[in-house]
């Protein structure tokens, strides 16, 4: 899928997100301590059993078939997208990225930067920095966790009662300190360290990570190093100083560098993308590009021999 479609994915899964409690899609009610999926009580048959209605033997099947079986399910097929894609939840669904981008983008048309923790700027030669986007920042950044905590809460009470309670004022007080402490952290966490948590912070990317490094068939950016001088000049648009696919990494990473300085990569493509205008731009082809399967491992093996100098 051409990372230009990248976008819809995003915005697609970011509603989901939203909407699927309000719709009982997805969550689980703490007042009845019942799972909801797809519309439906999810139930492992355990009332049944107290009730009499059935037996253990029946009971205990309800538990494997519809309790441990389907998790298990889940985490093997999530597992296996990463196995072979690698980040790819991270980089083309998972709605706290979305916001990191965007959170990203409008920080850095503040100040330059990608992250308030950058020693140095990264302008861009078609957006000079501008301070009056520093409040748009912050108040982003507040809006955003407020919006998590409340997604959030509405995942384990019915959002008619959470919203309900935030219009007419009627929050129970463990409701109010849940959204208060809740949007604080949320808040600070996307000011502060958003790019950080995705690296280092997310065992949801952390365990991505795991098993694609693992595999040496997963898909990497690959680094045609027969065209290495083809880098001198690279410019694009955005980032005429040069080094466009690493200036422009969400991850801040150096997409040219070899997979085990990769751990953190989220196959979103923006380096590809970068190489690609600056290259065209010449009449080149692009020294990045996505490999997979055999690819990967003769990749994975030049890179290894030329880590070690061979």
């Amino acid at each position: 899928m051409p990372p230009r479609h990248r976008r819809l994915f995003q915005l697609a899964f970011f509603a989901l997100f939203l909407i699927a409690p309000a719709l009982d899609w997805l969550r689980f009610d703490l007042h009845e301590a019942q799972l909801w999926f797809l519309g439906q009580r999810w139930t492992l048959g355990i009332d049944d059993f107290r009730a009499g209605r059935i037996d253990a033997t029946q009971a205990a099947l309800g538990i494997l078939l519809k309790g441990f079986l389907p998790g298990l399910l889940a985490v093997a097929a999530f597992l296996a997208v990463a196995w072979r894609w690698g980040r790819v939840y991270c980089g083309w669904l998972c709605p706290h990225f979305s916001i990191v981008e965007l959170l990203n983008a409008t920080l850095h048309r503040a100040c330059a930067k990608w992250s308030l923790w950058d020693r140095s700027a990264t302008p861009r030669d078609d957006r000079p920095a501008d301070a009056r986007w520093w409040p748009v920042f912050f108040v982003l950044s507040a809006l955003f966790g407020a919006l998590w905590a409340i997604t959030l809460l509405s995942y384990l009470l019915p959002p008619a009662e959470v919203w309900g309670g935030l219009v007419h004022g009627t929050l129970t007080p463990n409701q109010a300190r849940f959204l208060a402490i809740g949007t604080a952290v949320f808040s600070a966490e996307f000011v502060l360290a958003r790019h950080l948590f995705c690296r280092f912070g997310c065992a949801v990317g952390l365990f991505q990570s795991l098993v694609w490094m693992a595999n040496p068939k997963g898909l990497v950016v690959a680094f045609n190093r027969a065209q290495a001088r083809d880098c001198q000049g690279c410019a694009t648009q955005r980032f005429g100083q040069g080094a466009a696919c690493d200036r422009g990494c969400p991850m801040r990473l150096h997409p040219r560098d070899i997979k085990r300085r990769m751990f953190s990569c989220v196959q979103c493509g923006q380096c590809l993308q970068a190489c690609d205008e600056s290259q065209s731009a010449r009449g080149r082809a692009p020294v990045l590009e996505w490999r997979i399967g055999a690819d990967a491992v003769r990749e994975t093996l030049r890179q290894r021999r030329e880590d070690r100098g061979g």
